[in-house]
């Protein structure tokens, strides 16, 4: 690797929001299958893809819909015209009782982090003792729309934009978050051969995990079904006439480093369709619980919640966001990177996560071991809630105590929890 050239993060250390909980705990959790853009889930909005994965992590507990007290859900961008009651329709299919209220969190790609971190601090500050956390994406279904039109189309101003590209420009620095990722490869002197190593090892991960089954731990399978509520109307999961179940994530394959290569750059630097994020469709879910909800609970947790860090950076470096982020974190719980046996920073793109490798000095054998989002896709709220629950259950598989989960986001932010085994 090229020589790193590591900015000042005190400021941004100093300014972090960290938390530190005495008794919060995962209990368990589930996830859909990732399906690729305009594949098998482009006619399933995002509320459907967090109700199957709500249920799934609720039955996976061991506990009734009646033993949550709140949803926390998170979505990005709609993708259905019932959106505004996203969160809403998440608890109540998903079987939590109608007195039990939701909310909807919104923090670009650490959405899933934030629902965690909302139950976290209810949970310390003895408001209520067990929440549904969820995050889901359907980023086929991001929205064409228009903001200008309300009063009428005037002669030659009709302005119609794609969620999925306009929103993932940073209009304050003038770039797109592929650009972010470019900005870091310059400022960290990553070249193209390394993020195409770094995307090839990601792929053979997540294969490898695919075919042990360690993925398939996580995944609840999404077939065709009905998802009925007394009083209310009924919702459905579709899929394509030729397709039963979906049980896999869709976008891992292998990939050899001689097919990355001869990919174009899509940003005019180092980063590809083949070294970026995959643009995937899922959702994801876990039960976090303290106290009381804790002694009721009829099976022993995945592990704790130890602490969380949420910081700011530079928007046109945003993607080093998870470096102040879990530097917070070890200074608020005096521990080492040494002391943690896994991490997950989010590969949103190969550049990005690299300047993160080298500005922390990571040892790549504990980082995404499964593999990231480079190879199974980053369906940008449910990230968050996919990496709590994969981290944890690969800890309690592989025998080992702790770990740190952790993303960037637009703008220029990150975050980052501290996860025990129990």
């Amino acid at each position: 690797m090229g020589e790193s050239v590591t900015p000042d993060w005190k400021e941004c250390v100093a300014a972090a929001l960290v938390a530190q909980y005495d008794d919060v705990w995962v209990l368990h959790g589930a996830r859909t299958p990732f399906a690729d853009y305009n594949g098998a889930f482009a006619d399933i909005s995002g509320t459907d893809l967090g109700i199957k994965a709500g249920r799934a992590a609720i039955a996976r507990a061991g506990i009734d819909g009646a033993a949550v007290d709140v949803t926390f859900a998170a979505q990005v961008a709609p993708s259905s015209f019932d959106a505004l009651l996203y969160a809403r329709h998440v608890g109540l299919y998903a079987g939590v009782p109608a007195s039990r209220p939701a909310l909807q969190v919104h923090r670009i790609c650490c959405s899933g982090f934030e629902t965690i971190t909302q139950a976290a601090a209810g949970i310390a500050a003895g408001s209520f003792s067990t929440a549904l956390c969820v995050g889901a994406e359907n980023m086929t279904r991001h929205p064409i729309a228009a903001f200008s039109h309300r009063g009428g189309f005037r002669l030659g101003q009709v302005e119609f934009g794609d969620y999925l590209t306009e929103g993932s420009m940073d209009t304050a620095p003038g770039t797109n978050m592929g650009g972010t990722a470019e900005n870091l490869a310059k400022l960290y002197a990553i070249s193209r051969e390394e993020v195409d190593e770094f995307a090839g090892l990601s792929f053979a991960r997540a294969v490898a995990a695919q075919a042990s089954g360690a993925l398939a731990e996580e995944i609840v399978p999404v077939v065709n079904e009905s998802f009925e509520l007394p009083r209310y109307a009924t919702r459905k999961i579709r899929l394509p006439r030729d397709i039963d179940e979906v049980a896999q994530d869709t976008h891992i394959r292998p990939t050899s480093l001689d097919a990355l290569k001869k990919l174009r750059a899509s940003f005019s630097g180092v980063q590809t369709g083949g070294n970026s994020s995959a643009i995937v469709d899922g959702g994801a879910a876990v039960i976090v619980t303290g106290g009381a909800g804790l002694r009721d609970a009829t099976q022993q947790p995945l592990g704790r919640v130890v602490a969380a860090a949420t910081v700011g950076v530079p928007p046109e470096i945003m993607g080093i966001g998870p470096v102040p982020a879990i530097m917070a974190l070890l200074d608020a719980t005096g521990l080492a990177l040494a002391d943690i046996d896994r991490i997950e920073i989010n590969e949103a793109f190969a550049a990005q996560t690299l300047a993160c490798v080298k500005d922390l000095g990571l040892d790549l054998a504990r980082l995404n071991v499964n593999g990231g989002a480079i190879a199974f896709g980053h369906p940008l709220a449910a990230t968050g809630v996919r990496a709590t629950l994969s981290c944890l259950l690969e800890l309690r598989r592989a025998g080992l105590r702790r770990g740190i989960v952790s993303a960037c986001a637009g703008g220029g932010q990150g975050m980052a929890l501290l996860l025990e085994a129990a």
